[in-house]
């Protein structure tokens, strides 16, 4: 059993960083004694794109070393599920053994709702098109905050309806918290309660990713607050981990807090760094290449391991 709420709250309240880091990273070697850190390499997948295009873009990819692809889907630019359905089962008949994740929440809801079909149907549909995962990109789970700053995202309840959904249909799915947008910590708590409770109920979820808000993310209506420091993130992961102890993998974040941040995150709880994100341009400002990540790894005393998307051990480098 994780942390209590009470807990939670007098940890966001202390000034005790270092005690706070020291539990969070108990908590993780008892969850993961083998002290290896796991990465994945990935590339985006354009599903507005025509099929001939989408499977250009895997081949390319493939030879890039990548072994799972992110679906980036605008659905408000193409809602059509069936155009989704024939990309999705295109690129798997060409491709079967590439793992497709992608589409939030929202996402989903709209292409229910233009299909003018159940949330049920929609998933079922996905999935046996191909798509293997659901994404998750969540401003704060607390109604009050969301209709303020996304007012077009779904409500806490439809969110939670969706990976509910995905859990019971057998698809796996990741949680995230964007914090740092003017919530209080009774705020974040709540939103850590809402996923401990449905991974409690299902244990769908692979793994969570806490975010400290950056202005780069372009979330419109973020009232004039200070962004999270370096701290305030540490902190804020430790007791992800130390909440969520029945959610597998906690995940740090390098295109948000630097590589230096990243590698103090692995005493904090986290024991994943994410994905080398193969695109036209590995050395843009803030990215990582493969050995970067490897070296980090190695540096902070952990072994790096390639894994996939679903977190399925690939090897050690």
């Amino acid at each position: 059993m994780g942390i209590s709420r009470q807990q939670a709250l007098d940890c966001f309240a202390s000034d005790d960083l270092i005690g706070i880091g020291m539990e969070a990273d108990a908590l993780r070697r008892s969850l993961h004694p083998e002290a290896v850190v796991g990465y994945t390499v990935t590339r985006p997948l354009d599903a507005v794109s025509s099929l001939e295009a989408a499977c250009a873009s895997v081949r390319k990819s493939l030879s890039l070393g990548a072994t799972g692809l992110i679906v980036q889907a605008d659905v408000q630019q193409q809602p059509d599920l069936a155009h989704f359905e024939m990309l999705l089962s295109g690129v798997k008949q060409c491709f079967p053994g590439i793992w497709l994740h992608g589409f939030a929440a929202t996402q989903i809801l709209t292409l229910a709702s233009t299909a003018g079909i159940t949330l049920r149907d929609t998933l079922a549909r996905l999935q046996a098109a191909g798509l293997d995962s659901i994404d998750s990109y969540a401003i704060i789970l607390d109604d009050d905050i969301r209709r303020h700053l996304a007012p077009e995202n779904s409500s806490t309840a439809a969110w939670i309806s969706v990976h509910r959904t995905a859990h019971q249909l057998g698809i796996s799915t990741s949680a995230s918290m964007v914090f740092g947008v003017g919530e209080t910590p009774e705020q974040r708590v709540n939103h850590l309660e809402i996923l401990r409770q449905l991974q409690q109920d299902s244990g769908g979820f692979s793994s969570f990713i806490p975010l400290a808000y950056q202005s780069s993310l372009g979330i419109p209506g973020i009232p004039a607050v200070p962004e999270p420091t370096a701290v305030e993130y540490l902190t804020t992961l430790a007791i992800c981990r130390l909440y969520l102890d029945n959610i597998p993998h906690i995940q740090g974040s390098w295109p948000n807090q630097g590589i230096k941040v990243l590698q103090m995150g692995l005493r904090f709880g986290s024991n994943d760094v994410g994905s080398v994100l193969l695109d036209e341009n590995l050395n843009k400002p803030g990215g990582a290449s493969e050995e970067e990540l490897r070296r980090i790894i190695r540096e902070a005393g952990f072994k790096p391991v390639e894994r996939d998307i679903p977190y399925h051990t690939m090897f050690l480098n």
